[in-house]
């Protein structure tokens, strides 16, 4: 059985998005900053909810954010 990793560019996104720093983007979404880092790291999935809120914020869609990828 193939493993499916979720990979993001919250970051890349972040900086198009006028350098939005990971604060800002916790407090707009409704998380901590830990949070955001962990998600950017790749060492949390977020639900589909703050998933849609991310993209909300950073004003793109979510399957630009988040893109499932074949693991080890």
């Amino acid at each position: 059985m193939r493993v499916m990793i979720l990979k993001n560019r919250i970051k890349e996104f972040r900086v198009k998005a006028g350098n939005i720093t990971q604060e800002k983007l916790a407090r707009e979404t409704g998380v901590s900053r830990q949070t955001i880092v962990y998600i950017e790291k790749g060492k949390f999935n977020p639900s589909v909810k703050l998933a849609m809120k991310i993209a909300r914020v950073l004003n793109c869609k979510v399957e630009d954010l988040f893109t499932l990828e074949a693991g080890d």
